[in-house]
C-alpha cells in the first residue's frame, strides 16, 4: 500500500474520530494472485443486541451498531463489501436477531455473516440461518480466497442432553469462567468440508479465513478457545499466506502462527479487560502471541476505535487509531518473524486506563 493510500485513510479515520468512534476495520488487499488493483472490505462485530421488553431493547448496543452502520457508510474508498464477525444477539432471541439486522439492512453494499455463539444456542442458529442462510461457504474476490467458518460448535452431548431449555443452555454458553461450559469447535463435519473446499485453490492463492471465535487456544477460562484449533491449523499450512479475521473476544490482539496471521476485531458492543485482569483458571497463551495493554473494563469505549489491516506484502501491519489512548501499529517484523508492537509502553509510561483495575 502507498504511503498516500495510507495518509488518506488515517485522515479519514482522523476526521470521524471528532465524532467518536466505533470498532470498523477497514481491511485492504494488495496481493490478490494475479491483481494488481487494491480492494478493501468494512469488518463490524459483537453487537449483542439485547432484548429488553415489548419493542425495548438495550439502548448502549443499538446505538454502538447504529453509528457503525453510519460510519460504514462513510468509508472512502468504499469497500467492496462489507462482513459481519458474530453476536448480532445478545441471548439468541429471533427478536433481537431481527432488530439488528434491521439496523444493518442500512449498509450499503454487500454484507457477509458469520454466526456467533450468542446467535446460536438458543435455538441451534435455526432463526440465524433462516435470515442469513448457510453458516459456513467461501468464494473467490478479486484474486483472494476466502473462508467462513461456524467455529462456536461444541460437543453433541453438551448441546442436547444437559439442559431443560434454549434458554438454559444459551444462558449457561453466554457465561464467562462457567465450570458447566463447553468449548468451541469447528467440527469434523465441517473440516471435512474445509479441506474439500481448500483443495480446489492454488497454494500461492492468499486466503483470508473469518471465524467468530479465535482459531487458536488462547484463554480457555473465558472461551476464547477452539478445541479443534490445530487440525484447522494444519489445514491451511500448506498455503503461502493466510489471514485468520475473528470477533468474540471484544479487545486488541493479534498473533502469528507459521504461516498464519490471526487479528481480533473490537466489538461495537463493549470491551472486555485482557484475561490476566481476570483469570480464575490457567492460561494458554500461544507461544508468539505479543502481550498488549489491556482495556479498561469502566470506560466504555476503552479499546474501540479504527482498526486498519494493511496485507499490501502479505504480512500484516495494523494500525490503531484510539480514542482516549495512543495511537499504535502492530507492524510484521523480519527479524522477530512475527508481529510486534511498534511502541510497546513499558509499564510506567502507561496512562491511567491501562494501569488501574
Amino acid at each position: 500500500m502507498s504511503n498516500y493510500n495510507r495518509r488518506r485513510f488515517l485522515k479519514a479515520g482522523g476526521a470521524l474520530l471528532a465524532a467518536g468512534t466505533l470498532p470498523i476495520s477497514l481491511v485492504e488487499l494488495a496481493f490478490g494472485k494475479d491483481r494488481k488493483q487494491n480492494f478493501t472490505f468494512a469488518y463490524v462485530s459483537d453487537s449483542h443486541i439485547t432484548h429488553v421488553r415489548g419493542k425495548q431493547f438495550v439502548r448502549n448496543w443499538d446505538r454502538g451498531l447504529i453509528r457503525a452502520v453510519a460510519e460504514t457508510n462513510l468509508l472512502d474508498p468504499k469497500p467492496d463489501f462489507i462482513f459481519y464477525g458474530g453476536d448480532i444477539a445478545q441471548l439468541g432471541k429471533p427478536e433481537e436477531i431481527d432488530h439488528g439486522l434491521e439496523i444493518l439492512s442500512g449498509l450499503h453494499g454487500d454484507v457477509h455473516y458469520v454466526m456467533g455463539e450468542h446467535d446460536y444456542y438458543l435455538d441451534l442458529g435455526e432463526h440465524w440461518r433462516k435470515r442469513l442462510g448457510p453458516d459456513h461457504y467461501s468464494f473467490n474476490h478479486k484474486g483472494v480466497h476466502f473462508v467462513v467458518l461456524n467455529s462456536i460448535l461444541t460437543f453433541d452431548d453438551w448441546m442436547y442432553d444437559k439442559w431443560s431449555s434454549g434458554e438454559e443452555r444459551m444462558g449457561q454458553m453466554a457465561r464467562l469462567d462457567n465450570p458447566q461450559g463447553s468449548p468451541f469447535m469447528v467440527g469434523e463435519q465441517q473440516r471435512a468440508w474445509l479441506k474439500k473446499d481448500l483443495d480446489a485453490v492454488s497454494k500461492d492463492t492468499p486466503v483470508v479465513v473469518f471465524s467468530h471465535s479465535p482459531l487458536q487456544k488462547i484463554y480457555q477460562g473465558w472461551n476464547f478457545w477452539t478445541d479443534d484449533a490445530e487440525q484447522v491449523q494444519a489445514l491451511l499450512k500448506p498455503f503461502d499466506k493466510v489471514t485468520v479475521l475473528y470477533g468474540h473476544v471484544h479487545q486488541i490482539q493479534y498473533n502469528q502462527i507459521d504461516n498464519i496471521s490471526f487479528h481480533a476485531a473490537m466489538a461495537t458492543a463493549w470491551p472486555w479487560p485482557y484475561p490476566s485482569s481476570y483469570r480464575q483458571q490457567a492460561a494458554h497463551v500461544p507461544k508468539l502471541t505479543v502481550d498488549m495493554n489491556r482495556a479498561d473494563p469502566f470506560f466504555e469505549r476503552d479499546a474501540t476505535g479504527w482498526q486498519f489491516i494493511n496485507l499490501d506484502t502479505g504480512n500484516v501491519d495494523v494500525s490503531y487509531v484510539l480514542p482516549d489512548n495512543s495511537n499504535r501499529v502492530v507492524a510484521w517484523s523480519d527479524a522477530a518473524g512475527h508481529p510486534v508492537d511498534t511502541r510497546y509502553q513499558a509499564e510506567a509510561d502507561r496512562i491511567p486506563p491501562q494501569t488501574h483495575y
